[in-house]
């Protein structure tokens, strides 16, 4: 299981800023990092020597060949690989948007991030476990209305990773729902204007008001417990920063997951049954998955 501190974190999308303050709060633990960009590092990142970056561009099929050369030429096993990647556009209601920027934004969203795991795997420490932690979006329990390139991305990586901790016993796979973050990737609900909706004006109005949102500390602080609690508490699962009690050490909700498979997982909510099947709790009272 990761420890705390880790020794090295791969990230993807390290001129996000979500991925940036991740690095930060990682590089203040002793770690180094290792990572992928696809416009430009912010300058401390360039300046630190314990940082190693890639340009990628995830979308394109020879990131395998890129990332598998970085990693190889790095030589720095990691032992936490947190994918910071997201893309909201193209924003609209699905039969209006092009569907070409439409798909590329799905894969974007899911399957290119999955590329990159599966190229990375190979270069991960080796001989326990180690921990893999996505990003999950809006649209969990709810439409999420004129972006749905970006929920359809993130739903499938929520569902990866429970085949992911069905599959492989050395990952403890999780994905993380933030809630609202101050990061750049608004810009592309502003650029939509009108096709974004109505949370085209919610986001002018979190932005002007200057509301705060999510901190990037309780995010790397949410990954932290969750790394820290291993596969038989996290694996598998969807976390909400915001709504889940995971905050002082989390005990009662560690026991709760233990307790409980289906908790936290992508199920049918309001299973209905056939009266000649005898009902479990599983079966009746599915647990949603957290927003």
């Amino acid at each position: 299981m990761p420890v705390t501190p880790p020794s090295v974190v791969f990230i993807l999308a390290l001129s996000s800023d979500i991925g940036a303050a991740l690095a930060r709060h990682y590089l203040g633990q002793g770690a180094s990092i290792l990572g992928t960009y696809r416009t430009e590092l912010p300058a401390d990142l360039q300046a630190n020597p314990r940082v190693r970056a890639c340009a990628c561009d995830l979308a394109d099929p020879a990131t395998t060949v890129v990332l598998s050369d970085f990693l190889s030429a790095a030589t720095q096993p990691w032992d936490i690989f947190v994918s910071c990647v997201g893309q909201l556009s193209p924003v609209g209601k699905f039969l209006q948007v092009d569907f070409d920027q439409w798909e590329s934004a799905v894969q974007v969203n899911s399957t290119a991030q999955l590329r990159a795991l599966h190229a990375a795997y190979p270069f991960r420490c080796a001989g326990g476990e180690v921990a893999v932690v996505f990003f999950a979006g809006g649209g969990t329990n709810n439409p999420f209305t004129s972006y749905s390139a970006y929920c359809l991305g993130k739903i499938a990586l929520i569902k990866m990773c429970e085949l992911l901790d069905d599959e492989a016993p050395d990952l403890n796979a999780f994905i993380v729902g933030t809630g609202w973050v101050r990061t750049k990737i608004h810009a592309q609900t502003l650029d939509a204007g009108e096709a974004a909706g109505a949370n085209f004006t919610t986001t002018q109005r979190f932005l002007a008001e200057g509301q705060l949102g999510t901190t990037y500390a309780d995010i790397a602080a949410m990954i932290d417990w969750g790394c820290a609690q291993g596969r038989s508490v996290t694996g598998g699962r969807n976390f909400s920063v915001v709504h889940d009690a995971w905050r002082s050490g989390g005990h009662a909700l560690s026991a709760a997951l233990r307790a409980d498979p289906h908790h936290y997982k992508l199920r049918r909510h309001g299973n209905s049954i056939s009266p000649s099947v005898a009902p479990t709790a599983s079966a009746t009272n599915p647990v949603s998955i957290s927003a």
